[in-house]
């Protein structure tokens, strides 16, 4: 199986029909279908990692503000429990708790419902441990390599730029400078396959500090490029800075 990094971005394009969202129906039309799919998500992220062991997937609205057909949605994934048991497996001997309090949150589900619309294929979560560096997600992902071969979708699920402090609320505005700069970097050692440059990002300096303020949006990334062979290109298949400081980047590796 390849492997994905989805830009989830607003929580609306959940229920919009717009470019993002055709690129990612694109996506996962362009793979095998796969018969499960672990997903990492940005929005869990925890002291310790964690793996979603539910029969059935919870589908968490973890935003607020947003108009009630939003909330209103459901992604009824069934879950996976065998293949956590598989993923805990693979990753020990770093310990990986069996979770039943989560579930699928909207950095997931907001894109699988456009890519695997009707919810088909069973999606287990893995949550990143917010206590250990870049460089750590990175060597944990490569343990996860197995499962490629084992028909499993491994996909990232995140922003590489997301600054929404910084957000501009009216759309039509230009985008910031440095996120320009910081996502095409962010290209350019995606096609030259520059491992190095992606997990050490805050190396760009100011462009990565104002990109990046907190690692959780951008890890997911780095988990896509840790799965990724030697001999594997990686395709931009959509870019575009939203609202200024949020960029819309989505991969796929092989």
């Amino acid at each position: 199986m390849p492997v994905a990094f989805f830009a989830h971005g607003s929580p609306m394009n959940a229920l919009e029909r717009n470019r993002y969202t055709e690129a990612w129906g694109d996506m996962a039309r362009a793979v095998p279908a796969p018969r499960a799919i672990l997903a990492v998500s940005a929005h869990w992220y925890t002291k310790g990692t964690g793996v979603t062991v539910n029969e059935r997937q919870k589908t968490i609205h973890d935003f607020y503000g947003f108009p009630q057909q939003l909330y209103d949605l459901e992604y009824p994934a069934a879950g996976d429990p065998s293949l956590a048991e598989r993923v805990r497996e693979l990753l020990a001997p770093v310990p990986v708790h069996a979770d039943t309090s989560w579930g699928l949150d909207h950095g997931s589900w907001s894109v699988l419902l456009h890519a695997y619309p009707g919810a088909p294929v069973p999606v287990i979560q893995l949550s990143m441990d917010a206590t250990q560096p870049a460089s750590f997600h990175y060597e944990l992902a490569s343990r996860l390599a197995p499962l490629r071969e084992e028909q499993v979708l491994i996909a990232g699920f995140g922003n590489v730029v997301h600054n929404l402090r910084m957000m501009k609320r009216d759309a039509s505005d230009p985008p910031y400078d440095w996120a320009l700069r910081f996502e095409s970097s962010v290209r350019e050692a995606l096609v030259a396959r520059d491992h190095e440059a992606l997990v050490h990002f805050e190396r760009s300096g100011e462009d990565a500090r104002l990109s990046v303020p907190t690692p959780e949006h951008y890890l997911p990334l780095v988990y896509a490029i840790g799965l990724q062979r030697s001999d594997e290109a990686a395709a931009v298949t959509i870019h575009g800075i939203e609202n200024g400081s949020l960029s819309m980047l989505s991969v796929l590796i092989g």
